[in-house]
């Protein structure tokens, strides 16, 4: 084997949790967000998705540090440190969120099946949730995981979707560079939409769950407050895990934005409610190559979204109430866990079946997102400096400045958004 084909085997090694975590936040309902931002503003939303990507990488670095440092997942440190009360709260409307997000998720995949191939969406909505739960149920976690790696080539769909049509390429560098910025509520409430769709409280829940399966398969593997020999060459692989997957999951998330914006807002076509809509939108403007793509990727994000979603509810849940909680255990032996998952996948088709419109409950969860992402961005923040929690490896002043940034900006997003929409009213 050659040095460089070696040193790609162990990037790729490297790559996991992070990876994961950064593509499933590309999921269908993100699509829609970033569809919509781009459709409605376009070049002028570019910007939100450079500006929140070292914000993604130090939050998320953060959330992974607890889980591998601790041995525990976000829920079970909350569990251990905090009030009761605060940790149903958070819980709770993290089971919510997510449920909406796996209706909008499995509504979207089974519409952009619909659109190409033709047939039943609803028919295609049971087959993926059914499809989403036996793999999750009955694939051990060390093979599932290559899978939903995989699945996040499905991604670069929407990178060869810009190439498939004229791009301007200098008033796209000036409109992301230097974006009108308007006060309108609007706009403000899709720049929370976003902030809410790129910074989730389930990938903070995910990222550190996954840590702690790492741990769980690797025998030698420690928490690293009883294993501190073990620190440094795990800091480096979470931090290039989630450098590179938090840099590919904002690469696409721009190029969401962006063919929306060259396509959509170009041609007047500037009110999206779905990503299907969106794929349908593109067929006459950017012809059948760039539609074909646009579909077959949020098929393929779904696939990687939808476990994601419901393996971080089944995450928290588990830890909060002590149960056995772990996609490497058999069925038999974590039977609560592995409920979870069944329900809030069923109840999340069941919602397609429903009056109950899951694209406009979608975009308002994304910025329901937003709001509850502030006290628990603040809380693992909290929880990253305490000793009891992180020992000797409390987080670094670098990673001080991005988390309570991250918080700040969330913050000030919500509030303007509230204020503005106050103003309005």
């Amino acid at each position: 084997m050659s040095n460089t084909e070696s040193k790609s085997e162990s990037i790729l090694k490297k790559l996991g949790p992070g990876l994961i975590t950064g593509a499933a936040d590309d999921d269908p309902s993100g699509i829609a967000t970033y569809s919509q931002a781009g459709a409605q503003f376009g070049f002028n939303m570019l910007w939100t998705v450079l500006f929140t990507y070292p914000l993604m990488v130090g939050i998320q670095i953060v959330s992974a540090r607890i889980g591998r440092v601790s041995g525990h997942g976000l829920a079970s440190n909350i569990r251990k440190h905090y009030p009761a009360s605060l940790l149903y709260f958070i819980v709770g409307l993290l089971l919510i969120a997510n449920t909406i997000n796996i209706a909008a998720d499995i509504a979207a995949m089974g519409d952009a099946l619909k659109l190409l191939i033709g047939g039943r969406a609803h028919i295609y909505v049971i087959g993926f949730g059914l499809l989403s739960l036996v793999l999750q149920i009955f694939i051990p976690y060390t093979r599932y995981v290559r899978i939903l790696k995989w699945l996040t080539l499905a991604l670069l769909a929407y990178v060869a979707t810009v190439f498939a049509v004229h791009t301007p390429w200098l008033p796209i560098l000036e409109g992301t560079l230097l974006p009108h910025i308007s006060w309108e509520s609007e706009y403000i409430t899709t720049v929370v939409a976003i902030f809410g769709t790129t910074i989730s409280p389930y990938l903070f829940f995910w990222q550190a769950s996954q840590e702690v399966e790492e741990q769980r398969i690797n025998p030698k593997a420690k928490p690293l407050v009883v294993a501190p020999d073990q620190a440094s060459a795990n800091f480096r692989r979470i931090k290039v895990d989630t450098y590179i997957g938090m840099g590919f999951s904002n690469m696409v998330a721009f190029f969401i934005v962006l063919t929306a914006a060259i396509t959509l807002n170009a041609h007047g076509v500037v009110n999206i409610q779905s990503s299907a809509e969106a794929a349908e939108a593109l067929r006459p403007i950017a012809g059948e190559f760039a539609f074909w793509l646009f579909s077959a990727g949020i098929i393929g994000t779904g696939l990687l979204a939808v476990p994601v979603l419901a393996g971080s509810a089944a995450y928290a849940i588990a830890e909060t109430f002590k149960w056995k909680g772990s996609l490497e255990l058999a069925p038999k032996r974590a039977k609560r866990f592995y409920g979870i998952i069944a329900i809030s996948t069923l109840i999340g088709v069941a919602l397609c079946f429903t009056p109950i419109d899951p694209i406009k409950a979608l975009y308002w969860s994304a910025v329901l997102n937003g709001i509850i992402s502030v006290p628990i961005m603040a809380l693992m923040m909290l929880m990253a400096v305490r000793p009891e929690i992180m020992g000797q490896f409390t987080i670094t002043k670098k990673l001080k400045v991005l988390g309570w940034l991250a918080t700040l900006m969330m913050t000030l997003a919500v509030t303007a958004m509230i204020f503005t929409t106050i103003i309005r009213l």
